[in-house]
């Protein structure tokens, strides 16, 4: 399916998109992409995969227990 793809191809596909939606809107369009691409990301990978997850990157660390002393 990609095999004539060439640089001009993607050269006139980035003029197309330059048309259509004009430079002004690009920086917010590319900004939208990156946060759906994000959101994908998290809600694809694994529960217990999330970022900074202490039990995923120290098998050895244990979870912190809350503080009994304060009263709400």
């Amino acid at each position: 399916m990609w095999q004539g793809f060439t640089g001009w191809h993607a050269l006139i596909i980035l003029v197309v998109i330059l048309l259509l939606f004009g430079a002004p809107k690009l920086p917010a369009l590319a900004r939208s992409l990156g946060q759906s691409m994000k959101i994908l990301k998290s809600e694809v990978r694994p529960e217990g995969k999330a970022d900074g997850d202490a039990a995923t990157t120290d098998p050895a660390a244990k979870p912190e227990e809350p503080d009994s002393s304060k009263t709400s």
